[in-house]
């Protein structure tokens, strides 16, 4: 079964709308509901034509701090020939609304609904619309952070629709995870991926953990438990998880609930605040000059 997404339009609302929402943010997370992302609260990129976009998070001093995370909104004609201008930053794209041709170190790609590319730091890239459709996609960016003795990943071209979803054990199939990466892989120190729910599915305990999240919620409704909150969520909504924050949800249907997930992974916890650990080679010269 082919999936469907939800994606932002944007707009504004009436004079006559009530201001109260579901907006909420905390020390242990923040949800952006799917009504907060209108026209006044896009972003621009240089480089970028015909491109508008909503930042749903950003690294934040105390907070969320590993990743950034965008969707873009790309005009039949608009891309960049120079998307990404931070040489240390690798990128997962994962398409929404419509078609993007992509093209990466000299091979050219199409990127259709459920489309995903993970991009290397070493990757050249550039994404245009070459459609009459406008082009909606979601961008991932975080900083690479090396291992001793692996080697940066490859660049990834996959779709959604063509990866069977991974059933969780003891669920009967009710919570099940589509992977685009091997998690054996340990090159790489991200994950997104794609998270269903079938209706009356669940997490069963509150997860407490390491890994930091970003949830956007691609079909259906649930409430999750954030921290000692529950918070009901839907088509559009984003969250955005702090470390140990606990978690769990309820998918009470009647649909399915699906939601791109990201988390770091497979790397050893930073001991300098806002700085990656310098690795083990590079002190050892450090302290020899």
């Amino acid at each position: 079964m082919s999936a469907t997404y939800y994606a932002p339009h944007g707009g504004l609302p009436g004079q006559d709308q009530l201001l109260t929402d579901r907006a909420i943010f905390t020390d242990a997370y923040a949800v952006i509901p799917k009504g907060t992302m209108r026209d006044i609260v896009t972003s621009f990129l240089p480089g970028w034509t015909d491109t508008r976009l909503w930042v749903i998070a950003r690294p934040l001093s105390g907070f969320a701090e590993t990743f950034s995370q965008y969707i873009m909104e790309v005009q039949p004609g608009g891309g960049s020939d120079t998307p990404e201008t931070d040489l240390e930053a690798e990128g997962v794209l994962f398409v929404v609304e419509g078609e993007a041709t992509l093209s990466v170190n000299g091979e050219t790609h199409t990127l259709a609904i459920g489309g995903y590319a993970y991009l290397p730091p070493s990757a050249d890239w550039a994404l245009h619309n070459r459609g009459n459709e406008v082009l909606r996609f979601h961008w991932v960016r975080k900083a690479y952070d090396p291992a001793p003795g692996l080697a940066e990943p490859d660049v990834l071209i996959l779709n959604e629709n063509d990866i069977p979803p991974t059933p969780m054990p003891d669920t009967n199939g009710a919570w099940a995870t589509t992977r685009f990466v091997d998690p054996d892989d340990l090159r790489h120190d991200m994950h997104v991926t794609v998270v269903t729910f079938e209706p009356g599915g669940v997490i069963p305990f509150l997860e407490t953990h390491v890994m930091e999240h970003g949830l956007y919620v691609l079909e259906g409704k649930a409430v999750y438990r954030l921290n000692n909150d529950w918070v009901e969520v839907e088509a559009g909504d984003f969250m955005w998880l702090r470390a140990f924050c606990p978690q769990a949800c309820y998918a009470g249907g009647p649909g399915r609930f699906r939601y791109l997930l990201y988390k770091d992974v497979n790397r050893h916890m930073s001991l300098r605040l806002g700085a990656q650990a310098l690795p083990r080679d590079r002190r050892l010269k450090s302290a020899a000059e």
